[in-house]
């Protein structure tokens, strides 16, 4: 039976690994939301995730009709406020794809309100206005992923040293 518990927590200790070698995105990005109104559903996002104070960033925005198919072409602007106050703006812009890719560099560390402003899209009267939050990374979350990391790499340190002498033993018997 010992064997059996021993064999099995080695298994599961190699198959959980398998995952630091891949890449999988099974969550959401954390700077990333989606907004239906109007007919219409705006998402939004950022890479890298954490988006670093005055390094250059993406912000990526996908536009989609009601059965979720891309937007041909529409006139977009985006104006950003950080502490009720505009910080930035870009003027509206005719986009003729489904979605739009700009280049952005971060200026203040902290939550940021993100309007998007979707102009005489087809069936509505007037402009649309998407709000969003968008934050960046204060130096201290690389700290705090890099704590995540290593408590787990001492945690199956841990289970490692408690468990696989006695593995070992049983099996040179």
């Amino acid at each position: 039976m010992n064997k059996v518990r021993s064999t099995l927590l080695i298994f599961i200790i190699l198959f959980s690994s398998v995952s630091i070698v891949n890449t999988a995105y099974a969550h959401s990005l954390f700077n990333s939301a989606e907004e239906f109104y109007g007919g219409y559903r705006v998402q939004v996002a950022t890479t890298p995730e954490f988006p670093q104070i005055d390094e250059p960033s993406q912000l990526l925005v996908r536009v989609t009709d009601a059965d979720f198919e891309e937007v041909d072409s529409f006139t977009m602007g985006i104006r950003v406020f950080y502490n009720d106050q505009q910080v930035n703006a870009i003027p509206p812009t005719t986009i003729k794809a489904g979605h739009w890719d700009i280049d952005y560099i971060w200026k203040n560390q902290g939550n940021h309100i993100v309007l998007i402003d979707l102009y005489d899209m087809d069936g509505t009267k007037g402009t649309l206005t998407y709000t969003f939050n968008m934050g960046t990374q204060s130096p201290f979350g690389v700290i705090f992923i890099a704590a995540i990391t290593i408590g787990a790499l001492i945690f199956a340190g841990i289970i490692g040293y408690i468990y696989l002498p006695g593995f070992f033993k049983k099996s040179k018997s």
